[in-house]
């Protein structure tokens, strides 16, 4: 028959242990030294410190690339719009001829969207953001009034190509709003993250790398819709 185990023995046993640890330490402590102590405990706070540091570099990392990413997708969306003007223009003009203002407005924002040099770190820069974001407003709301043109046109809603053109237009429109607002959610876990204590020091000490993302904002009158007279 198996013998029980005395618990009183094993605390006994578990304290004699950790008595034995403490002593151990003290022991070690003494025979460093003064000096040996002191080198310890700068060297272990060095490590904690560069780790911390590393940690906080690297979330800082992944956030910033988190963001650049999203960005790529707003891109690639005002892409998409872009590329649809030339055959949406084309189609409205056979059977709008004279609603030339329009079609031109359109044709012109088009235009500046393509010529408009877009810097690498236009997400850090406030005054090429704007510029970016005034540019793709303005070839928005020319769309815009051009679709509401349309209306006044019952042969060309009737045409299938500018309704399946139309069609892909307004999905675009939609996909830019989505990933307008991904990449306002992103940049706002960077700013938060960049923001924050101690991770605000460690961006601080990295400033250069770690610099502020700017957000998209509505476009001022946006949710007036477009006054077109026939």
């Amino acid at each position: 028959m198996r013998a029980r185990r005395d618990p009183s023995r094993s605390a006994c046993a578990s304290a004699d242990h950790a008595l034995a640890s403490s002593l151990l330490l003290i022991g070690a402590m003494k025979a460093l030294g003064k000096p040996g102590v002191v080198t310890i405990t700068i060297a272990v706070a060095v490590l904690l410190l560069g780790g911390t540091c590393v940690a906080t570099y690297n979330k800082l990392v992944r956030l910033d690339q988190a963001a650049d990413a999203q960005w790529a997708q707003v891109e690639n969306a005002y892409q998409r719009r872009a590329d649809l003007v030339p055959n949406l223009v084309e189609t409205v003009k056979g059977a709008a001829a004279f609603e030339r203002e329009t079609i031109t407005a359109v044709t012109e924002a088009r235009s500046r969207v393509g010529q408009l040099a877009v810097p690498k770190n236009v997400t850090n820069n406030a005054e090429s953001f704007q510029q970016y974001q005034e540019a793709q407003d303005q070839l928005g709301g020319a769309l815009s009034r051009l679709l509401v043109v349309a209306e006044a046109y019952p042969d060309l809603k009737a045409t299938q190509n500018f309704r399946d053109l139309q069609a892909q237009l307004e999905g675009t429109e939609n996909r830019i709003a989505v990933e307008r607002m991904r990449y306002n959610e992103t940049a706002r876990d960077f700013e938060t993250a960049r923001a924050s204590f101690p991770t605000m020091i460690v961006a601080g000490i990295f400033g250069g790398r770690f610099q502020e993302k700017q957000y998209f904002a509505a476009k001022a009158g946006s949710d007036v819709p477009p006054k077109v007279k026939f």
